[in-house]
């Protein structure tokens, strides 16, 4: 069985060589829909293959998808973007899994962030399919393809490294021309939309729409999210009722979650509450989380953060014993952390 690798770029020309070069050791063709670069990204892309198409952007990432898939010529279909990387050996788990071809649709752990080369935060993303089954992105940004046909969560880990930070703005208002436009957002966008409305310091707007995505029939996965985002936002408003409130009814959609415990941690440490701290970040360290649940997870969340915060909880109880205890986990983690280095050194002065 053959694989297209599809990819839609602009001006990469920082990372395209990087990826290409991993690509080329699995793929049988290699898609390149290009939105208009003027770096050079074209010309290096031509480096490796020769089937690069222009595609003018029209504030849309599933439609420039879209475009790449309706390239691609082979039994199996792949998306990249330009700053991911694929390590040799997870080079070979893909060629094994589609030479296999026992599924439709398959999922890929997807490593968007790092301690050193060691991924922290890690979410599952559906990644290849059977170009027979004409497969669609949906959603202006975000995009995402619905689930059908057999599916399948395979091993190999796709890492996303960065070089450079996401235009500003970018997909808000992208989402903002919809709406000018007359088109309702669906209860996927909603969520995407008040969390950009987040991160772009528009808190009381992103209350807004993500209090009206929670009264919907929004993905549970997103509806937690949506908790934590709402305690951020909340919390950056002064409401400290609603910061809290917010985050406990994430507790209504599924057990806790290991963030959600360790920011109840952080908030009782805040009132200088210590049990209660502890409580919660030994909860924490109970967290089930599963990526192959659809749900973002931040591993750092699941063990060092408790860790660490325990070491410090327990000493301020004065007992040395335990917190040195919970520092050494936390350093078994991330030996080279320097509150750990440091604790340590504290601890050894104790001795």
């Amino acid at each position: 069985m053959s694989l297209s690798v599809c990819f839609i770029v602009k001006n990469e020309i920082e990372v395209i060589a990087r990826c290409l070069s991993c690509v080329k050791k699995f793929a049988d063709e290699i898609i390149v829909a290009d939105t208009g670069s003027t770096d050079g990204t074209v010309e290096e892309a031509a480096k490796f293959t020769d089937k690069i198409f222009g595609f003018e952007w029209v504030d849309d990432f599933s439609a420039a998808r879209n475009f790449a898939f309706e390239k691609a010529t082979c039994d199996f279909v792949m998306w990249l973007d330009a700053d991911d990387v694929v390590t040799d050996e997870n080079c070979r788990k893909i060629k094994e899994l589609v030479k296999k071809a026992d599924f439709d649709m398959a999922f890929l752990p997807y490593a968007a962030d790092f301690d050193g080369d060691k991924p922290t935060f890690v979410y599952y993303r559906e990644r290849i399919f059977r170009r027979s089954k004409n497969y669609r992105f949906e959603g202006a940004v975000h995009e995402a393809v619905s689930l059908r046909g057999k599916i399948v969560y395979g091993d190999a880990q796709i890492f996303h490294k960065k070089v450079k930070s996401n235009v500003p703005l970018r997909n808000l208002f992208i989402l903002q021309k919809q709406i000018a436009r007359g088109i309702c957002l669906n209860e996927r966008e909603k969520f995407y939309y008040g969390r950009e409305l987040l991160f772009n310091g528009m808190y009381r707007e992103s209350i807004a729409v993500l209090e009206n995505f929670l009264s919907g029939n929004g993905w549970v996965e997103n509806k937690i999210e949506a908790c934590l985002n709402l305690y951020r936002a909340y919390k950056a408003i002064g409401d400290e009722k609603g910061a809290v409130t917010a985050l406990l009814r994430s507790f209504t959609y599924a057990e806790p979650r290991s963030e959600a415990c360790c920011i109840l941690g952080a908030h009782f440490m805040e009132k200088n509450s210590v049990s209660c701290a502890i409580y919660w970040y030994q909860r924490a360290l109970e967290g089930t989380e599963d990526a192959k649940g659809g749900g973002f997870v931040n591993l750092d969340f699941c063990g060092f953060i408790p860790y660490i915060q325990l070491c410090v909880l327990y000493d301020k109880l004065g007992d040395y014993e335990k917190a040195n205890y919970y520092n050494e986990l936390a350093g078994a983690i991330k030996p080279n952390d320097k509150s750990y280095l440091s604790n340590k050194k504290y601890f050894e002065s104790k001795q």
